[in-house]
């Protein structure tokens, strides 16, 4: 059999379609920095991902990440927020991200519960910043969070994933994330 004829049994070309997200991250250095510490880790050719940073309350980094999908067009697939419940109320931030299809990817008490669930599981409730960093500095020592190195984080990317998926009450538990659902559509 020669190559001509041999060739309808080929299988047909495949690649996965391309999807481009943008992150618009709630915080300065932490998020941005973990963020783009991942992008390079996994390289996904299928994937191209923006990442930006608004240090804004809730509301406002929604309405700002709104505006930056609708000026690039049909550039994004999907836009995610990625915010603290901290102090904040967030009542306003997810009516305004119903209203301009952007999706959150809110952590409660704080971004740090994310990077905690890199170590290990952790239901116990931590009521704020403090109480989430003195258990991920057992863990990272040198922890801190203007200065995070995503190789502290990255072997521990995929046990994240899987903890941060019990059974979710939304952001209203404590302590609760839902950076996992991004982190499976970046990979």
């Amino acid at each position: 059999m020669n190559r001509r004829e041999n060739s309808s049994r080929r299988r047909a070309p495949f690649r996965e379609p391309h999807r481009s997200i943008l992150v618009v991250c709630g915080a300065k250095a932490t998020e941005p920095a973990y963020f783009d510490g991942l992008k390079r880790s996994r390289r996904n050719p299928a994937v191209t991902i923006k990442i930006k940073s608004k240090p804004a309350d809730p509301s406002a980094v929604v309405k700002y990440a709104a505006d930056l999908g609708r000026r690039a067009g049909a550039a994004y697939d999907d836009v995610w927020c990625v915010v603290d419940v901290d102090e904040f109320d967030l009542d306003k931030a997810l009516t305004a991200a119903r209203r301009l299809d952007v999706r959150l990817a809110i952590s409660n008490p704080c971004f740090e519960y994310w990077l905690l669930l890199h170590f290990e599981a952790c239901a116990a409730p931590l009521t704020c910043y403090g109480d989430v960093e003195k258990r991920l500095r057992r863990h990272v020592p040198g922890y801190h969070k203007s200065a995070l190195r995503f190789d502290d984080f990255a072997h521990g990317v995929d046990k994240a994933v899987d903890r941060a998926r019990r059974p979710d009450a939304g952001h209203a538990c404590n302590p609760s994330t839902q950076v996992g659902l991004l982190v499976e559509q970046m990979s």
